[in-house]
Order: C-alpha cells, then structure tokens, then sequence
C-alpha cells in the first residue's frame, strides 16, 4: 500500500485540511492518507481553548467517517510526551504494509524551520517528503529531497475557526457537518 502521513494538531479538523489530503493522494498517486493527530507538537503551543487529545481524535474519526480513502493513526497519543515525526515514521513502518517509502506531507508554512526539526536529514531519507501549498508565495527552498503539490490554496485554518467562534461569527461550512456538530453540542473552543 502506498501511505501518505499528514499529521498535526487538527484543532479543529477543517475542510481545508481534508481537501489538501484528497488532492495530494490523488496527484502523487497515494493508496490511503493516514491522519495522524499529535499529543503536544514541538514546534506550536496547543491554545488554552484545545478541547484535548481525545476530543480532537473523535473529531478527526467523525470527518473521515465512511472514506476509504482516509484512516487515522492515534499513535501519538498513545505514546505520550512531544509527538515527532521520526519516532511516528518509525512505528508506522512497523504496523502497515507500506509499499516504498511512505509520503510525508509538509506544509509550505513549515518549511522553513524544517531543517530544526528532530533528526531532518533522517527523516528526509525514511520518507517522501511531499510539500502542500498553504500560501501563494511560491515554492520555497528546502535542502532535502522532496516534491511540491499543486493543490488549491483553501484560505481557512484551525486558529482563523477557533478566532471566528470566539468573536461569534459564523463557522460551519468551514468543517465537515459532523464536526461542526461536535463542536456545537459539547460547546467547545469556548462556544456560548
């Protein structure tokens, strides 16, 4: 099986974070994108409005809900303390039939503090790195192997939805229904 990894903190989980997955499996040719939420990432502060590591799983496992396309791994969660990449990478390749290396999305946004993550040049040769565009800045350097996306920029992201709910503008045809559902019903990220 061919696998690409996204990974991050998904709070919350948008559509645009679902239509980059969608893309990027069809232009590279990917079998299943595989989620993977992170427990603390170490490069981003969680905000004091995170609903937690659980609450950010279900919402992931409600908007890929029935696509065949998409599965989740907790394994950050499970295994506790700063989420890396490298040690993800590592224990993915031990429980999946994975076909080559597996793909490794990046977005544009982090490619410049790339090269200070945990073990760059490790992680570069274990994966296929796979740059998504999230800006319109044009394809940045980054001195390790890869290859850049062409999928449409969707100009939504966690923080500008976590913003929106707490200014009491409107937020739902930002996330699948579910989730905004979810959301609604366990008033979180501070929803009245």
């Amino acid at each position: 099986m061919r696998l690409l990894v996204l990974g991050g903190s998904f709070n919350p989980v948008h559509i645009g974070h679902l239509a980059m997955a969608e893309e990027l499996r069809s232009e590279f040719g990917y079998d299943l994108v595989l989620l993977v939420p992170s427990l603390r990432p170490p490069h981003k502060n969680l905000t004091e409005e995170d609903p937690g590591a659980e609450s950010r799983l279900e919402m992931l496992r409600l908007a890929v809900d029935g696509d065949d396309s998409m599965a989740i791994d907790d394994c950050e969660i499970r295994r506790g303390g700063t989420s890396y990449t490298i040690d993800t990478l590592s224990e993915l390749g031990t429980r999946y039939r994975i076909e080559g290396k597996p793909g490794l999305v990046i977005g544009d946004d982090l490619i410049p503090g790339f090269p200070s993550w945990r073990n760059p040049a490790e992680l570069a040769g274990a994966a296929d790195i796979v740059c998504a565009r999230r800006s319109s800045a044009g394809e940045l350097p980054l001195p390790f192997p890869h290859r850049y996306a062409h999928n449409s920029l969707i100009q939504v992201s966690s923080s500008m939805i976590r913003a929106r709910i707490a200014a009491g503008e409107p937020f739902r045809r930002l996330l699948a229904p579910s989730v905004y559902r979810h959301i609604v019903e366990n008033g979180l990220y501070g929803l009245r």
